[in-house]
């Protein structure tokens, strides 16, 4: 074996042995229209099988963002790396998926023609049955056959969903998914997105819906006139967790059982426990088993937390968020 081969040989094991490359990484997007600055200096990453949350206001920047990491739009500084590519690279798209925010499919196509056109398009062999069963994932199983002229916008968003995940993405960029959707149509989305995080797909998720990226989102970012506002897990961003338990007649050694758990405030029969960071869903049980062990009645046991909505009004105002 020459000094070279080993050379090689010994360079791609380093490689092998490196972890994946994020599914999204940007720095320092930059984009002006006119005098108007879209994007300034945005930089984040999402993690292979992470669900991120782009969140703000009417423009903010969110769409720009997106279609400069797809290669839409040409940054006017910055860099895009899409599942290890530069986004420059078209090779870097082949295992995208992508529901913009405003599409029309051809009214004289059915559902399935829309379908079979995307999969031509995207190169990748996707056989009929695996078809029909997105279509079902989506909702549109009984209506394959029917033009996409006659469908409601609900119908249409239902379509590009699946049009989105028809070619086995790695990577899925949704761009508001439930913007005409009814609240069965949301719940469904929102049970999509958890099935394609448990097969490990990315998910970036643009949604006004703040509710529906707290329930799915395991990180989240907030842009405000085209800048990073704020960004972290939902755990960095809405604070420690605390509980609050209405008890009854109780003592020290309560008192102690309490502060065991975690840095205790009372307020009449009102107790305020701040739970640990790395709590793994037991503390409460246990201390509430506990408690009723000591004899003392639990009234009432109530998770406190910021919600998302909270935060990000308070980011936005340049307020410090609410207990």
């Amino acid at each position: 074996m020459t000094s070279e081969t080993a050379a090689a040989g010994s360079t791609a094991d380093q490689v092998d042995g490196l972890p994946p490359s994020p599914a999204v990484w940007c720095s320092g997007l930059r984009k002006r229209y006119g005098r108007q600055t879209a994007v300034d200096d945005v930089s984040f990453t999402v993690a292979r099988g992470e669900v991120l949350g782009l969140l703000g206001p009417n423009g903010a920047g969110k769409t720009s963002v997106i279609k400069m990491l797809l290669g839409l739009v040409r940054p006017d500084a910055g860099e895009v790396l899409l599942l290890g590519r530069r986004a420059s690279d078209p090779r870097s798209r082949s295992a995208v998926g992508y529901l913009p925010e405003l599409f029309r499919y051809q009214p004289w196509l059915t559902a399935a023609e829309v379908l079979d056109l995307h999969v031509k398009l995207a190169r990748v062999d996707v056989g009929a049955s695996e078809r029909r069963e997105c279509l079902a994932l989506v909702g549109l199983a009984d209506r394959a056959g029917d033009r996409v002229g006659g469908f409601s916008k609900g119908m249409q968003q239902r379509l590009g969903l699946a049009v989105a995940l028809v070619a086995r993405p790695e990577l899925v960029v949704l761009d508001e998914p439930t913007s005409a959707l009814d609240p069965l149509g949301r719940v469904d989305v929102r049970d999509l997105v958890l099935s394609l995080r448990s097969r490990g797909v990315t998910v970036l998720l643009n949604s006004h819906l703040i509710g529906e990226v707290e329930r799915v989102c395991d990180r989240v970012v907030i842009l405000d006139k085209g800048r990073v506002a704020a960004s972290g897990t939902l755990a960095e961003l809405l604070g420690q967790r605390e509980v609050r338990l209405r008890l009854g007649a109780a003592d020290g050694r309560v008192e102690d059982r309490l502060r065991a758990a975690g840095a205790l405030s009372r307020s009449g029969d009102w107790f305020t426990v701040a739970l640990p960071a790395d709590d793994d869903g037991v503390t409460v049980p246990d201390l509430v088993r506990d408690l009723v062990g000591l004899g003392v009645r639990v009234h009432a046991v109530e998770p406190v937390r910021i919600s998302l909505e909270e935060r990000l009004l308070a980011v936005l105002r340049h307020e410090e968020p609410a207990p």
